[in-house]
């Protein structure tokens, strides 16, 4: 008997989790169909069920974060993309620039994890990258008052402070230096809005 339709979505966004944890925590390269299918439960016979190759299945992992992980650190976060107007922007910049962040390896943002392996990736999993940027660009400039100077750009300013300055203290050995990094980023980003 065939699996219904809702069994086959679930199983599909379980994979789909499975792989944005085992790609944040070892990156594209180290992470293979075997170690996402144990991940998720799942005997790699399946997976060719549910993607073409890996490819896509990282594509589809990226994208995933926005409505999924994403979401909910979110929602935590008190963050309300539609109306949140500039307590929203703070939140966004104080939870993403935050310590918990920084350490939440699994749960991370993949332009945190992933830019250098995305750099080098499929343009669907560029595009699920880049579409993770547009949304962080766009929560920021919908949320800025007029007087925060050109939106757009000021936007494109903060989500590069935002994720830059994540990337940044994440490579940091000396941790002291790593927060300093990512505190500095937090405050001159918070002083823009």
């Amino acid at each position: 008997m065939p699996y219904t339709p809702e069994h086959k979505a679930k199983t599909r966004g379980r994979i789909v989790e499975a792989a944005r944890v085992l790609f944040n925590r070892d990156g594209f390269a180290e992470v293979t169909i075997d170690q996402v299918m144990a991940h998720a439960g799942l005997t790699r016979g399946g997976f060719y069920n549910h993607f073409r190759n890996k490819e896509e299945l990282y594509g589809e992992a990226v994208a995933s974060f926005l409505n999924g992980r994403g979401k909910t650190w979110r929602d935590d976060a008190g963050v309300d993309p539609q109306n949140g107007g500039p307590d929203t922007v703070r939140a966004m910049i104080n939870t993403y620039l935050s310590p918990e962040h920084a350490r939440d390896i699994d749960g991370q943002c993949p332009m945190i994890a992933l830019p250098s392996d995305v750099a080098r990736a499929t343009p669907e999993a560029r595009r699920s990258y880049e579409g993770l940027l547009r949304a962080m660009i766009w929560l920021y400039e919908n949320n800025l008052t007029e007087g925060a100077g050109e939106k757009r750009t000021t936007a494109c300013v903060l989500a590069a402070l935002s994720v830059g300055g994540m990337v940044l203290s994440r490579t940091l050995e000396d941790q002291t230096l790593s927060d300093e990094v990512r505190e500095a980023a937090r405050s001159f980003a918070l002083a823009a809005v």
